[in-house]
C-alpha cells in the first residue's frame, strides 16, 4: 500500500485559458484537450501544488467511449492520463504522491478500478505507478502504440 503523502495536491477543473502542455505539438494538444471538455466519458483538471499549476490529469470512462479498446474492464473503471508540466518537478516524487492522492480520492467516491497505460519502454512513468500502487496485467497495443496495461483496484470494493 503506497505510503501517506508528504505533500497536499488540489486538482481544480480544467478551464480552456490555462490548458497549456502535452504533446510535441502544443495547439494540437490543448485543441484536443478543449474538444474532451465536452465529453461525457472525460473529466480535465489542472493539478496544483498548494496555489501552484504544476500539470495536467484527466479521467476518462472507457465505457462511455464507442468501440473503446480498454471496455473489458469492470464497470465503473475510470483511465488515468497525467503529465507535470515543470521539468523542475520531475524526478522528485511528485508523480507517484499526486496520483496515488487522486486516485485515492477516486476511490472515496466508489470507484472500483482505475488503469493506465504507459508505453512499455516509459520506466520513469512505470516506476511512478508501481510506487502509486498500480499492478501490471496485460500488454496490449493501441493507436498510440504500445501500452503496459497497470491497475489499482479500490480494496472497499473488493468482490469475493
Amino acid at each position: 500500500m503506497p505510503s501517506e503523502p508528504t505533500h497536499r495536491y488540489r486538482f481544480m477543473p480544467l478551464e480552456p485559458d490555462v490548458a497549456q502542455w502535452w504533446g510535441a505539438d502544443p495547439k494540437e494538444e490543448f485543441d484536443a484537450i478543449v474538444a474532451h471538455m465536452d465529453s461525457i466519458s472525460v473529466e480535465p483538471f489542472i493539478i496544483m501544488l498548494g496555489e501552484r499549476p504544476i500539470g495536467y490529469m484527466q479521467t476518462y470512462d472507457p465505457h462511455l467511449e464507442d468501440d473503446h479498446p480498454y471496455q473489458d474492464q469492470p464497470t465503473g473503471t475510470l483511465g488515468l492520463d497525467q503529465f507535470i508540466g515543470e521539468p523542475t518537478l520531475i524526478n522528485d516524487g511528485h508523480g507517484s504522491r499526486l496520483i496515488d492522492e487522486f486516485v485515492s480520492l477516486l476511490f472515496e467516491e466508489g470507484v472500483p478500478r482505475v488503469i493506465l497505460d504507459p508505453d512499455p519502454a516509459n520506466a520513469r512513468a512505470i516506476r511512478a505507478y508501481t510506487k502509486a500502487g498500480f499492478i501490471p496485467f496485460d500488454t496490449r497495443t493501441t493507436v498510440y502504440g504500445p501500452a503496459l496495461m497497470m491497475a489499482r483496484d479500490n480494496p472497499d470494493e473488493m468482490r469475493p
